[in-house]
Formats: C-alpha cells, structure tokens, sequence
C-alpha cells in the first residue's frame, strides 16, 4: 500500500501540470452565427453613416459660408479726393509739384500769373490813396460852406454835403476793390489743402489755367477706407464696431479694420418717378431673385509704414467676429 500512493501521487501531479496547458490550447468558443453576419452587416452601415454625416456637415459649412457668413470679395479701397481748381485765370508760371507726388498742407501745388495779379493790386492801391485825397477835399470844402453861415444858400451847402457822402461810399468801393485785388493775388498760388498725393496732374508751366476748372486732383493721404459691397442676406450678421479683415488682392498679410457704418439706402432699378412724380413700377418681375448688395463702410486701422494703398483698389472684407443674431445699427 506505501508503495503504490505516491506513483498515484505523481500521477495526480502530471494530471494537475497538464491541465493549464491544455486549457490555453483548447480554441476559443465562437459567437453565434447571426451575431457575426449582423456584426458585418454593421460595418459598411456605420461607415455609410459617418461619411453621409461628414458630407452633411461639409455641406452646411459650405452653405453658410457662402450664404450667410459676412465675407465678401466684393470690396474697394477707397479715399476722399478733392478736385483742385483755381479761383483765378491766366497763364500758369509755376509747377513744383510732379504727378504721383506726396504734399504737405499749405505746400504750393502751381502758380497763376501773379505778376498780373500783383499790377492789379498797385492798381487798387492807388485808386485808393486817389479817394481818400478826394474824400478830404470834400470835406474841407463841407467845413468851409459850413462855416460861412448865411452867406451861402442852403442848396450849396447840401451839394457839398452830398460831395462828402458820394466821396465816402467811392472810397468804400475802393477799399473792396483792394481787398478783392489781395485776395487774388493771394489766391493765384494754389495751395494743397492737406496732406495728400498729387495725382491725374496734366498741368505744365506755360499752360491756361481758368477759373473753376480742374487742373488736378489730390488724393487726401488720411482719407483711406474700404467700401464691402455685402448681399442683403449676410447682413444680419454686420454690427457696427465689428472687427474685420481685409485683404487687398495680391498682398501677402491682410489689414485690420471696423465696421464704421451700412449705407442707409441703394437705388432700385425697376422703380422710376415719371413727370408727375409718381412711381413707375416694372410690370415684369423675375423669377429668379438675385440678393441686393449693400455697401458697408470698414475703418482701417492704422498702416504698416510698408503699405501703400491705392484708391479703387480690390479687397476681400471678413468679418472676423460676427454676431448671429441683431441688426446692423450697432
């Protein structure tokens, strides 16, 4: 009996040692069939989801880019010009100024006969000095009747003092003859009325300048803005003091600006005022309705001393915060 209980020992022992070894070679059990087919049925049915979903929201993100996000490439520098014409005519004796030139204020653009300008004014001088001479003579002579008393009529003491009075109204005359002399010797050298750039300059020395029309144009160097022509759609989205960005073709960085106002009306083509004033309305209407563009006007901040505008200018306008819901009043 002692000799047979430990082979049944080791016997028990190899059986024990091999059971683990058994276990984990012994195959998995399988899921049930129609658990696997729906599993792989499954697959191509999320992925199908999941592309539809991207593609959806691609499209709505595309959709409202296009539609209702306040972007534009519809937009314009633009810039106050003003129109220089003389106030006086003659020959012009002097251009310092160059097309495409940077003025300051007050600097001298061109020049308009002022020697003859400057005759003008010895000329209402002297005219002047002659009426104060004569406004004195017929004074003395108004004393001197008055101080004979009855001895002269009553009519020549009037006709001296209608002397003295006609002497005074002359030499006011005279006196805006000589201011007005001043004034266009004054006004002969035309000056630039701000900071701005000489531009469209078709003006030489020798040439005829007249009174009233233009001889150039300035562009006002401080004036620079930016027009964004947005579609009526995308305005609910447009505040005033919205930040926004513009981009002038072909610039490698984009400027910084604010939204600074929306223009208050646009004309309507299919509308007129016939000759009794009242509204012509076309009669045909289109079925295809394009949204209006409404002109919306962007403050720039200031320039990179490396940038140079030009007015007329395109740009892209983004506004790069904009609210979703309100109007556009700010």
């Amino acid at each position: 009996m002692n000799d047979k209980t430990p082979a049944r020992n080791l016997e028990t022992a190899g059986a024990n040692a091999s059971t683990p070894a058994a276990a984990a070679a012994a195959p998995a059990p399988q899921r049930p069939l129609w658990i696997r087919r729906a599993a792989a049925r499954a697959v191509p049915v999320c992925i199908t989801l999941a592309v539809t979903a991207a593609a959806i929201a691609a499209a709505f993100q595309l959709w409202d880019h296009y539609e209702l996000a306040p972007w534009t490439r519809d937009g314009r520098v633009r810039a106050n010009v003003v129109q220089i014409a003389p106030d006086v005519s003659g020959l012009v004796t002097d251009v310092p100024v160059h097309d495409n030139q940077r003025v300051r204020a007050g600097q001298m653009l061109f020049e308009v006969d002022s020697a003859r300008y400057a005759l003008a004014l010895r000329q209402a001088e002297t005219s002047m000095a002659s009426q104060r001479i004569a406004l004195a003579q017929a004074r003395r002579e108004d004393a001197r009747n008055a101080g004979l008393g009855n001895l002269i009529s009553q009519e020549v003491r009037e006709q001296t003092r209608t002397k003295v009075e006609q002497a005074q109204a002359a030499l006011a005359q005279a006196q805006v003859s000589l201011d007005t002399a001043k004034l266009n010797l004054q006004r002969a050298r035309i000056l630039a009325p701000s900071d701005a750039i000489v531009t469209n300059l078709d003006l030489r020395k020798g040439s005829y300048a007249s009174a009233g029309h233009a001889a150039m144009a300035l562009v006002d160097a401080d004036s620079f803005y930016v027009e964004g022509y947005f579609e009526e759609t995308k305005l609910a989205r447009i505040h005033i003091g919205d930040p926004v960005k513009v981009t002038p073709m072909g610039a490698s960085r984009p400027l910084t600006g604010t939204v600074e106002s929306v223009v208050a009306g646009i004309a309507d083509r299919d509308r007129a005022t016939s000759a009794n004033l009242l509204p012509t309305v076309n009669p045909t209407f289109n079925w295809v309705r394009l949204a209006q563009r409404v002109p919306v006007r962007v403050k720039l901040d200031p320039l990179p001393a490396d940038v140079a505008l030009v007015a007329g200018q395109t740009v892209t306008v983004e506004v790069t915060q904009p609210k979703s819901t309100g109007g556009h009043k700010g």
